[in-house]
């Protein structure tokens, strides 16, 4: 195995790198992002339209569902994201390697190790009314709060399986199935959560209820191409006694790389939290929500990008070619640079309409139009780190990336927006110049790590974890 992988390394990876070789790359990783934006966005959408529906039955059950859902994307699904993350690494690299068995076998550990997982994240679902009620929420939101929560427990659980199988595909770079899926889940979803809700009288627990079905109707179309389609047959592994190993090696990964992005995600949590601390919340609280949701969606394209740059780069270290993998990054900064121009370009020329698709009251029309400029930046940020990001699962660089992670947000971002919002009085705009700045410090250092990485030495350890015996 070590001398195919060390002939590999010294076949022509090493070429002058030409125009050609840049639009092909560019070409690969258009491949994997454009159909991962459309996943990143059905998979959005799934939360939007079920409080979207929800909010038709009135202000009780639309803050018990918006709160329910925020607790358990934030304590239980990002988890699962960021540990199936792990797979980027150990996956990408198999396959550049052609050690295509391992992958199956990596897929099947993380599987076995997240649904393991989603029994301690469950408890926190389930006591979630207690611990509303304990950070001093409203009983009778807590209550309705805790119903929604509970019938979210399936769908944790569908999760489990629908983020490897997810990072199984991406790591092949086969991304139109997730792409069908994801369209077919929000196709079935929209409808059935209107059933639910509205026909059948389940009121905001058919909106609960609904999210599960998708998730579970995602995994079963998922499940169904992996184990028929011809493409995943050389990766598809038969369940052994390896799958229930090397839980070590996985746990290496996967802790790190959950910490890296759950960090990131509970800083902007952390600074709704805050917003309802301000003077006139109301005010405060809306217009950083409306910020929040517009970043939110806006991620999607970045995500994409993310996700193609992870891919490519973790794909050529494992086939040893460092060239070609520092070709991946700066393709990848590349795009990430344009989309970022872009989304400027489009926010700058629509800073009065954004406040008016969420709100007719011209006082927060005017805020979020005030909002434009640092929403712009953050939205910069947020493409450049999100490419940058996906080196780093790509890499493997999860445990660095979390350290930085809460450097940047917990010790310099959020103390920073707390002390503009509170002590100079800036209320939700020194919040996000606050976490702007932390994203700001988070692009700087992760752009200095890729900068002076010596892609040789990456190689070398991409070749060191794919031949390691499993621990």
């Amino acid at each position: 195995m070590e001398e195919s992988l060390l002939g590999r390394e010294q076949e022509g990876g090493y070429g002058f790198l030409n125009g050609s070789l840049i639009l092909r790359e560019m070409k690969k990783q258009g491949m994997v992002a454009l159909p991962m934006v459309v996943v990143s966005f059905s998979q959005y959408l799934l939360q939007v339209l079920s409080l979207m529906m929800v909010g038709h039955l009135g202000k009780l059950p639309l803050s018990s569902a918006a709160i329910a859902s925020s607790v358990a994307g934030v304590m239980g699904f990002s988890v699962l994201l960021g540990m199936a993350s792990a797979l980027e690494t150990l996956c990408g690299q198999a396959y550049g390697a052609e050690q295509y068995e391992r992958l199956g076998i990596y897929t099947q550990r993380a599987v076995v190790t997240l649904l393991i997982v989603c029994i301690p994240l469950s408890l926190i679902l389930v006591y979630i009314e207690k611990i509303l009620c304990f950070v001093g929420q409203d009983p009778l939101v807590a209550h309705e709060a805790g119903s929604f929560a509970i019938y979210l427990i399936p769908g944790l659980f569908a999760s489990a399986l629908l983020q490897p199988l997810l990072k199984f595909l991406q790591s092949q770079s086969l991304t139109l199935p997730m792409l069908y899926s994801s369209f077919a889940g929000l196709c079935f979803h929209a409808p059935v959560c209107w059933l639910l809700i509205f026909k059948f009288g389940l009121g905001h627990i058919g909106g609960s209820l609904c999210v599960r079905l998708s998730y579970w109707f995602s995994v079963a179309i998922l499940a169904f191409y992996v184990k028929l389609s011809p493409s995943c047959k050389r990766t598809l592994a038969s369940l052994s006694k390896d799958s229930f190993g090397g839980f070590c090696d996985f746990l290496k990964l996967s802790f790190p790389s959950a910490a890296m992005i759950c960090l990131e995600y509970w800083s902007f949590e952390l600074l709704i939290l805050l917003s309802g601390l301000l003077p006139n919340p109301e005010l405060e609280t809306s217009v950083l929500s409306i910020c929040l949701t517009t970043l939110c969606l806006l991620y999607c394209i970045p995500y994409g990008l993310s996700a193609a740059g992870s891919t490519r780069v973790s794909n050529e270290l494992g086939a040893g070619r460092p060239r070609e993998a520092q070709l991946a990054v700066l393709v990848a900064i590349f795009l990430a640079a344009l989309d970022a121009g872009i989304v400027v370009t489009t926010l700058s020329c629509t800073s009065y309409l954004l406040g008016r698709a969420y709100s007719s009251e011209k006082e927060v029309i005017l805020y979020v139009a005030k909002m434009i400029p640092l929403l712009s930046l953050s939205s910069c940020m947020d493409a450049l780190q999100g490419v940058l990001s996906g080196v780093a699962r790509g890499c493997g660089w999860q445990q660095l990336g979390a350290y930085i992670n809460l450097g940047a947000f917990y010790l310099f971002g959020i103390p920073l927006a707390a002390l503009l919002a509170f002590s100079f009085h800036l209320g939700a705009r020194g919040l996000w110049i606050g976490i702007v700045c932390g994203s700001v410090l988070q692009t700087i250092l992760l752009c200095l790590i890729t900068c002076f990485t010596d892609w040789q030495v990456e190689v070398n350890r991409a070749r060191e974890r794919i031949l390691e015996k499993p621990t």
